[in-house]
């Protein structure tokens, strides 16, 4: 049975406290919660390493290091001790695992976005059920998992939050307008930058290029009006794709399917 949490009260934070574990205790549990749109979780941080995965929706998840995105075919990995929280986009059925320490050896130490192969999701789907199962069958089952989510490759849909009130001012201005592609040279221009700085900033302070930037903060885009029922056609306008052909190549590659069978089949 899903826990269902209420929004914005004192009595949401005292289910989460309790449904989930605290800094200090090991003894973590594992389960499945429900989200409204929009809702989020208290910033908090975890003794041990746990998976994160979206049965429903889309999840954020939002660290000071920046902001992780994980549609229904991957996890979000939140190694032991990171404060982060999460935030739904549409309504979400949210999954957690944990993993011990020596089990996470083989995870990133940072967070991160990793796929979720049909095994390991349904180990996850599994473990989270409520069905009863022994001691020894769930942490068989947890192996498996990790050992999945270990052989893929990590996914690049992390969009880092960058320190530099330069860089942080020129991300306002694409944020604010998405739709509206702008050049490197015409948003230095606007955020009082030059464009050398500025290229040099998003290198520094993101690893990727404007480019790229901008390319992962629109699919992160795309994945939430998505979620929310837009069409693919109305999607590809608002984030700034020119057709709906060259909204689909771009996206694909990213998320692992087409925008269409993503919407439809999460």
């Amino acid at each position: 049975m899903l826990k269902t949490r209420q929004a914005s009260s004192s009595r949401a934070d005292v289910e989460w406290a309790v449904g989930l574990a605290s800094t200090t205790d090991e003894s973590t549990t594992e389960g499945a919660y429900r989200f409204d749109h929009a809702e989020t979780s208290p910033r908090h941080s975890h003794a041990q390493g746990h998976l994160v995965h979206a049965a429903s929706g889309v999840l954020s998840l939002v660290t000071d290091q920046g902001a992780w995105i994980a549609p229904a075919n991957r996890f979000a990995w939140v190694p032991a001790g990171f404060e982060h929280h999460h935030r739904a986009h549409g309504r979400t059925g949210m999954r957690i695992i944990y993993v011990d320490h020596a089990l996470a050896e083989g995870l990133p130490h940072e967070p991160a976005v990793l796929v979720a192969t049909m095994l390991a999701r349904e180990g996850v789907l599994s473990l989270t059920s409520g069905e009863p199962r022994s001691a020894a069958a769930r942490e068989r089952l947890r192996h498996v998992i990790v050992d999945e989510v270990t052989t893929s490759p990590e996914q690049p849909l992390h969009l880092p939050e960058p320190g530099d009130p330069r860089l942080r001012a020129a991300i306002r201005h694409v944020d604010r307008d998405l739709a509206t592609p702008l050049s490197l040279e015409v948003l230095a221009r606007r955020s009082g930058t030059g464009a050398r700085t500025l290229s040099r900033l998003f290198s520094e302070e993101t690893g990727m290029g404007y480019r790229q930037w901008r390319l992962q903060l629109r699919v992160h885009r795309a994945l939430v009006l998505l979620a929310n029922g837009m069409s693919v056609t109305e999607t590809a306008s608002a984030c700034g794709w020119a057709t709906t052909s060259q909204f689909i190549q771009q996206f694909t590659p990213l998320v692992g399917m087409t925008p269409g069978r993503y919407q439809h089949g999460r």
